[in-house]
């Protein structure tokens, strides 16, 4: 019998049987499915395989979290349901065409505004830096006023700013190039054009008069020279135009004359048009959307609008949808109805405060839960930073009635922001920091937006609490977990921990506790695992561990031992510790579909390794240009032999560097 033959039978049965399985691939940690029908999978009954971690669905793909022998698990689950593997590709084209046109067309969405939004929420950043400096007044006078440093600092910012949203569509059609995999160069000259000094700037067309456009005059016709600026749909447009005429283009042009008549007849036309036909669309199409929203969110039902978006936000990350409001707020601030401002990215970040302050009242609840706090507080905080899904997933919805609580709190502190007609610059800044983007001089600015925040704090919390103690939307928590009654009633003095039955076992446990050294595995920026964007790995599905966003590309062994295994893709390396650790060594986010490309792997199984051996070399250039995250991570995934993990709390460090210890039974 096989080492996970009996597991890998009962995951079968429970996903619904052979005839259910459409695709199945593997990267480094995980299986991927996709399932003819999702419904059928058992979760409940998947949970409790002893091999399985965790589970979770992703852009139609049903995810099986198994470890580092998930290539053991694999092979073994092929041969008994006699399911062929397909590639990472492969599994991915059939889980889009599993999904309905509104999840495809969000998923495209998603691909376009994700690479940008680092940009945005720089931008965002640097708009609220201005929006204390220039707009709020101390004493009779704003800062800029008072002092020629701060107001040259002032100007001085504008540059990249205007950068960032003034040439926003250059940004898009880049990443509508970069998305379809056609030429990236062709999708920035497009992008150009579109904001050329050439042209009337966007902002200013409302206030020229039509006798004032400037025009080209070919005789025959007349073609106003208006710029894009900020617009997000004729950018779109025009991207997807360009993209479509090359691939075309590509597949009719013999390849021997393809470098000169492929770009020309894909470029030229795409401007033409987009100066022609898509960009007065797209302008019109974007108008009609935030008026259209802005009459929403001002008319006589504005709290019913408000409070429902509040409301039904968080369920709207959850399906992916959330992904359109990107666009919408973009199209708001690039309108001259809305005075270039959003008011629903306000209520987004109040969503995630919301969210935040819901798994703070769990934390509470569970008071003396060691284990649960290692998730629910690193989630917690980045729920306050703007980032949702660890809370959500992590926390929130194992429980229902947090989430549902942490809804309501949403809806309310929305409908308060909404009736103060507080209103962002910018987007990208969400949770806690999402007030430095708050306009200052339109409704309430800062102080309404502060109140809104307290609202989403106090009742999301005191739900939480009302709901659990009630049984309210609560299916499986405790009224009163065993750790918080153990916590409480230590310090009443009315139990000692240290004499009970677990602390002698811990106690002993400690003593058999050995100390390995950790080390950089790369030169860059030190990351709390919980900060990485991927789930798996930021819940610690996989176990504790480290990362670091590497600024080199040689990649070096984070810990003494032996190469237990150098996966096929190339990406992840596994190293066993002499006292028994399972290390896995993880180069980059989701980057088992680059097939190995970017990675060149200089070690072999049974190698044995040091912190001076360099395991590898990543290129980043190339993991970054195939949109996926560098980060590096260093994961202990045999939880059970796993003690205390301590890093030194410290932004930069540098390859081979020692940088904490980790404690194994």
């Amino acid at each position: 019998m096989g080492k996970y033959e009996k597991d890998a039978e009962q995951l079968l049965k429970d996903i619904g049987g052979k005839e259910n399985i459409n695709t199945v691939t593997h990267c480094a940690t995980r299986l991927r499915f996709v399932l003819n029908d999702l419904d059928k999978a058992d979760k409940e009954a998947i949970d409790d395989i002893p091999s399985v971690k965790g589970m979770f669905t992703n852009a139609g793909q049903f995810q099986v979290i198994i470890g580092n022998d998930v290539a053991t698990f694999y092979n073994e689950f092929k041969e008994i349901s006699g399911v062929e593997g397909a590639s990472q590709e492969e599994t991915k084209s059939v889980a889009q065409k599993n999904q309905n046109p509104l999840q495809r067309a969000v998923g495209a969405l998603a691909e376009i505004f994700t690479p940008i939004i680092p940009a945005i929420i720089v931008g965002g950043l640097i708009l609220g830096l201005s929006n204390v400096l220039g707009g709020v007044e101390f004493g009779g006078a704003t800062i800029v006023e008072r002092s020629a440093f701060w107001a040259a600092i002032n100007d001085f910012l504008a540059l990249p700013s205007e950068a960032i949203f003034q040439f926003l569509p250059v940004g898009i059609t880049w990443s509508v190039t970069r998305k379809m995999g056609t030429t990236q160069i062709l999708g920035i000259v497009l992008g150009i054009t579109l904001v050329s000094p050439q042209l009337l700037d966007a902002n200013e067309v409302a206030s020229t008069a039509a006798a004032d456009i400037p025009s080209w005059d070919f005789g025959f016709a007349q073609i106003d020279m208006i710029g894009y600026q900020g617009q997000v749909i004729p950018a779109m447009l025009a991207g997807f135009l360009l993209a479509y005429l090359e691939i075309f283009f590509r597949k009719h042009i013999p390849e021997a004359v393809s470098m000169i008549f492929v770009p020309l007849l894909a470029l030229l036309p795409t401007i033409i048009a987009a100066h022609v036909v898509l960009g007065p669309f797209g302008w019109w199409l974007g108008e009609i959307i935030s008026n259209v929203i802005f009459a929403g969110l001002t008319s006589s039902i504005s709290w019913l609008f408000s409070f429902a978006f509040g409301l039904l936000y968080s369920p709207l990350v959850i399906t992916g949808l959330h992904h359109m409001s990107n666009a919408i707020d973009l199209q708001l601030i690039a309108s001259e109805v809305t005075n270039h401002t959003t008011s629903l990215w306000p209520m987004i970040a109040l969503s995630n405060i919301a969210q935040g302050s819901a798994v703070l009242a769990v934390i509470y609840l569970h008071r003396g839960d060691k284990k649960e706090e290692q998730v629910s507080i690193p989630a917690m905080i980045s729920c306050y930073l703007g980032v949702s899904e660890p809370a959500m997933f992590g926390i929130n919805l194992k429980f229902i009635y947090p989430f549902v609580a942490a809804m309501i709190g949403s809806g309310f502190a929305g409908l308060f922001n909404n009736f103060m007609d507080v209103r962002a610059n910018s987007i990208g800044v969400g949770g806690l920091p999402g007030i430095l983007v708050i306009n200052p001089q339109i409704g309430g600015g800062y102080l309404a937006f502060t109140i809104s925040m307290v609202i989403a704090i106090v009742v999301s919390f005191i739900l939480t609490i009302i709901f659990r103690k009630r049984g309210i939307f609560n299916k499986q928590d405790r009224e009163e977990p065993e750790p918080a009654i153990a916590a409480d009633a230590a310090a009443s003095g009315s139990i000692d921990l240290s004499s009970s039955e677990e602390g002698t076992t811990a106690s002993t446990k400690d003593s058999k506790a050995k100390s390995e050294k950790l080390f950089a595995p790369v030169t860059g920026k030190l990351l709390d695992i919980t900060a990485v964007d991927d789930p798996v790995f930021s819940q610690k599905m996989m176990g504790e561990g480290y990362a670091v966003k590497p600024t080199e590309d040689e990649i070096y062994a984070p810990v003494a031992g032996t190469v237990s295994s150098v996966f096929e893709t190339n990406h992840a390396v596994g190293i066993l510790t002499p006292d028994g650790a399972e290390v896995l060594v993880h180069m980059g986010l989701d980057t088992v579909e680059l097939k190995g490309a970017p990675f060149t792997v200089n070690v072999e199984e049974n190698d044995q390794v040091t912190a001076d051996t360099q395991l590898a070399i990543m290129d980043r250039r190339a993991v970054e240009e195939a949109g996926k995250q560098t980060d590096v991570l260093t994961i202990f995934t045999n939880g059970d032999k796993i003690g205390s993990l301590s890093i030194e709390d410290k932004d930069e460090v540098v390859a081979q560097e020692e940088i904490g210890k980790v404690e194994v039974y």
